[in-house]
């Protein structure tokens, strides 16, 4: 009896089963089924209860991609350590937001202010317009349209959060963001933790391309935005649109957001074009599809050869559902969301088929095997040419 048993402290342990323990092999199966289906509801209602936070994480992440993009680049030409490379580029891209700002901040302001008031003028135009064709209810019926879906804005930006709170779910984004691209090893080192030694490889090589997959993504779309926004303000501004400047910096946004952007951009371009008149019109809609046109048919292409090539069509669609589910955040981060989930997905389809071929092969050689024991200790080997036969 040994001094730490239970036997020798006097206390009486029952080795017999509880009325609680499991021993049917059924109903454990049973349970544990139940338990994965009831883990996963939880999970799903809890994406959905934090679903704001989590947007918020993922956009971090898309700019941390943009910071260790730029340091990436930066350390091509300059053999700097890291932390100084990231500083270089956080500097310099404060200094062109500041700078912008600071060369065109008073003409900005005055070209929003022109703008609202050219766009709501362009507005009561198209609407009248069509009330004349017996298109859109009247004026009184409208008014009545207009107040009931203000009310439902209202209700929805309370739910979302207000532009203080946009505000800070940006301040939150970059901080993160910058704390993840000073040093991406540490988390991406924590990432590997969470999953079985077993399955470390694979998942590493899958993070791997995802991280490059976005990297160059985003890099495609800031050259694009870079493109248009330059390319629109330099074109409006021969063209003599008004507001060029403005156009311009709303276009380069934009189009950050593919399909959904370059449309918003080109309604605001075109209705500011007819503004000033039926030839800055025209020149505003020439200058849309060439800029487009030269994007779609130049720019993308050369990207989705270096990066996930994605559909139109699907990109669209993820953007509606985004758009629908999580917000203007989600449209924003949509593209980025797909483009991480078909790396994914390409990843676990080469594992499946490399796991495939070996066992296909195991098979193989298996058969080789007992269809040698079948015809005997003599028997040839594979590829061997058999013996004549003993007549």
């Amino acid at each position: 009896m040994s001094a730490n048993s239970p036997e020798s402290e006097g206390i009486h342990v029952v080795h017999e089963p509880g009325p609680n323990e499991l021993r049917d092999p059924m109903v454990r199966a049973e349970l544990k089924r139940a338990s994965v289906w009831f883990g996963l509801a939880i999970g799903v209602a809890l994406i959905v209860l934090l679903i704001q936070p989590l947007l918020i994480i993922f956009g971090a992440l898309v700019f941390a991609s943009m910071l260790d993009g730029g340091v990436r680049l930066l350390g091509r030409v300059l053999p700097l350590p890291r932390g100084i490379r990231l500083l270089l580029v956080v500097l310099l891209v404060i200094a062109f937001i500041g700078g912008t700002f600071y060369l065109a901040g008073v003409q900005i302001a005055i070209q929003v202010e022109q703008l609202r008031a050219t766009l709501t003028v362009q507005g009561d135009r198209v609407m009248n317009w069509l009330a004349s064709l017996g298109l859109m209810p009247g004026r009184a019926d409208l008014a009545g349209i207009a107040q009931q879906a203000l009310g439902s804005i209202g209700r929805l930006t309370s739910a979302v959060g207000s532009v203080l709170g946009a505000g800070a779910s940006l301040l939150m984004v970059m901080s993160i963001g910058l704390f993840i691209a000073i040093e991406p090893r540490i988390y991406e080192r924590g990432l590997q933790w969470m999953v079985p030694v077993e399955t470390r490889d694979q998942f590493s090589v899958t993070i791997g391309r995802m991280a490059r997959t976005l990297r160059v993504l985003l890099a495609g779309r800031l050259l694009g935005m870079v493109f248009e926004g330059v390319l629109t303000w330099i074109l409006l501004s021969i063209a003599g649109v008004p507001m060029a400047l403005l156009l311009g910096i709303i276009t380069g946004i934009l189009a950050f957001i593919p399909n959904i952007g370059a449309f918003v951009s080109g309604v605001l371009m075109v209705a500011v074009g007819f503004s000033a008149g039926v030839n800055q019109g025209l020149w505003a809609i020439a200058i849309y599809f060439g800029v487009q046109t030269f994007d779609g048919y130049v720019l993308i292409p050369i990207v989705a050869k270096r990066t996930v090539d994605l559909p139109p069509a699907l990109t669209l669609s993820a953007q509606i559902l985004a758009s629908t589910l999580f917000g203007v955040m989600g449209l924003a981060l949509a593209d980025p969301m797909v483009a991480m989930i078909k790396v994914a997905l390409e990843s676990e389809a080469e594992r499946a088929a490399r796991a495939g071929a070996g066992a296909n092969q195991r098979r193989s050689v298996s058969w080789r095997l007992g269809h040698r024991q079948a015809l005997g200790p003599g028997a040839p080997a594979a590829g061997e040419p058999l013996p004549p036969p003993q007549l």
